[in-house]
């Protein structure tokens, strides 16, 4: 199990007053909920604190630090635009970020599942952030659905019952099958699902959390028509992408795999993620 720090509202403050004493004064309150890969305060009226909570997202800060200000002028939905990058110190191991508020609430299931408006500004986001030129190879090129084999068919034999075993298996094996990404690498997102998208009176106003930023087949980002829209959503989104059957049977592969992923790590002791992992799974079976 990965090095989790104790991260509390003290450290936070003792961070900010000693590296950026420009901030010292602003007030710090923590965001609840945060995320499962940070701590999150708000600091200040404009600003974030981002603190990784396991030494899988120590990467992010500096990966949005290089990237987000180029992809932000290009996209139509607001970005968390980083402007500093902290030291490990006080015991706290890892770089961590500040980066520009954006306000707005989480976007829910309830409010968007049906909008088509919103599936086709989604798709819209997609489309141009792979039309930015492609990123560089190495650390940034994504990884083949296939290196989630292992895991996933482990996933599907401890939630038998759960879900359909049968069904999961078909559609992951049929996924593993599809043709692979034959053209460029384009950008992904990584993680774009219903937690990462923001609101402001209903409407979808920011994407946030670019930790799994990078560049290859972009069938991943098409989590986010199982994680939070209808059968009538998805109709609109995917006729605005345009994708290739093979493209989207990939998407449900990751939807299905990332779905099982979380709920064997977190249903049993968060009804928040159990309730939505199993949506996910079991919008993705649907198609």
């Amino acid at each position: 199990m990965s090095l989790r720090p104790h991260i509390d509202a003290a450290l936070a403050r003792r961070l900010v007053d000693s590296q950026f004493p420009q901030w010292s004064g602003l007030a710090l309150d923590l965001v609840d909920p945060g995320g499962s890969d940070h701590m999150i305060y708000r600091l200040g009226a404009e600003l974030a604190v981002r603190l990784p909570r396991h030494s899988g997202a120590i990467e992010q800060a500096a990966k949005e630090l290089e990237w987000l200000p180029r992809l932000a002028p290009h996209l139509p939905l607001a970005v968390p635009v980083p402007v500093a990058v902290g030291r490990p110190d006080f015991g706290y191991p890892w770089p961590w970020a500040v980066s520009r508020w954006l306000e707005g609430e989480v976007a829910t299931v309830a409010a968007l599942a049906d909008s088509a408006e919103a599936a086709r500004e989604l798709a819209a986001f997609l489309q141009a952030l792979q039309g930015f030129a492609a990123a560089p190879g190495g650390e940034l090129a994504g990884e083949p659905l296939a290196v989630r084999d292992r895991d996933t068919r482990a996933a599907i034999a401890r939630t038998d019952g759960v879900f359909d075993g049968a069904a999961m298996t078909e559609l992951w094996e049929r996924a593993l099958a599809a043709p692979e990404w034959g053209r460029d690498p384009v950008w992904f997102h990584g993680d774009f699902h219903t937690g990462n998208l923001l609101t402001v009176d209903g409407r979808l106003s920011a994407v946030i959390d670019f930790g799994g930023l990078g560049a290859g087949d972009p069938a991943c980002d098409l989590t986010i028509a199982y994680t939070l829209m209808s059968a009538t959503g998805r109709a609109a989104f995917r006729a605005a992408l345009d994708l290739d059957e093979a493209t989207w049977l990939r998407g449900r592969g990751w939807a299905l795999a990332t779905g099982l992923n979380a709920y064997t790590a977190y249903a049993a002791v968060n009804p928040r993620v159990a309730e939505q992992t199993t949506r996910q799974i079991t919008q993705a079976l649907t198609g």
